[in-house]
């Protein structure tokens, strides 16, 4: 599937069983608009609408990931209530980017600065190239962390040194986000999309309903105590022993045969 057309800034294909959704503005280094949340938007609604795609990866064209929010747009002095009412605007996107049912990994390679850092945090897994930074510049502009930055940097790299990186809007590069737990792996030859798009297609024989239940209670698990954390595992896993994948793989061990779904080293 492909769904580009001309001078789109926002690319969307699928795969086999992944999607890719690209940030295609490389001339203001993939500057995330309104227009662009709502496009983002719009294809997750496809996705999930579609049990075959199995991993969503989110990248940005030309060299960068994306430099943060679009200032050209934010010209305009804005009112309190103003400003407040733009973010709830983008409370929907928020959710939506963070509750996917698939896993979502962000292919990073140059900047993800600020809001491009906040979208960068609400995919599962970050894939970086070398030359990858990232950065909440938010104090330099005056203005607080967005796109759910504050929820998802804490649970990453801890409260301590969530608070040293938003406050001081200092950059880190790809080793150093590395070592934070940041970024999962980088990719060393620099084809970070390519790295990107083969983690995904792993995860094509997986059963994609135990998948985004297990996504749903470990986001959760922050929030919720020990027995709202059992009570979701007990409804999950009662779907999940009652799924077709459930049963082939039961089948498959009784025969000894190798499971559909493994995860091997590559």
């Amino acid at each position: 599937m492909n769904a580009n057309t001309e001078n789109d800034e926002l690319l969307f294909e699928v795969r086999d069983s992944v999607a890719t959704i690209a940030l295609n503005r490389p001339a203001r280094r993939n500057a995330l608009s309104y227009a662009l949340r709502s496009r983002i938007l719009e294809y997750m609604g496809k996705i999930r609408e579609q049990p075959a795609i199995k991993a969503v990866v989110l990248t940005g064209n030309g060299g960068h990931f994306c430099s943060g929010g679009d200032i050209q747009g934010m010209q305009a002095a804005l009112t309190a209530p103003q400003g407040r009412i733009r973010l709830l605007g983008a409370h929907h996107f928020i959710t939506e980017m963070l509750n996917c049912e698939r896993p979502v990994i962000a292919a990073v390679d140059g900047v993800a600065y600020g809001a491009g850092m906040g979208l960068a945090l609400t995919a599962d897994f970050i894939v970086a190239s070398p030359r990858a930074r990232f950065c909440s510049a938010f104090l330099r502009m005056g203005l607080v962390p967005d796109l759910g930055l504050m929820h998802t940097l804490p649970r990453l790299v801890g409260l301590q040194r969530a608070k040293e990186i938003v406050f001081t809007g200092r950059e880190i590069d790809a080793r150093e986000a590395l070592a934070l737990g940041l970024v999962l792996e980088i990719a060393e030859d620099g084809d970070v999309l390519a790295h990107a798009q083969a983690l995904g297609a792993r995860f094509a024989q997986a059963s994609g309903p135990a998948l985004g239940m297990a996504k749903h209670g470990l986001n959760t698990s922050f929030e919720s105590g020990l027995s709202a954390a059992l009570a979701t595992e007990a409804y999950a896993q009662g779907i999940a022993m009652s799924s077709p994948e459930h049963q082939d793989a039961v089948r498959r061990f009784l025969n000894k045969e190798l499971p559909l779904y493994q995860w091997q080293k590559k």
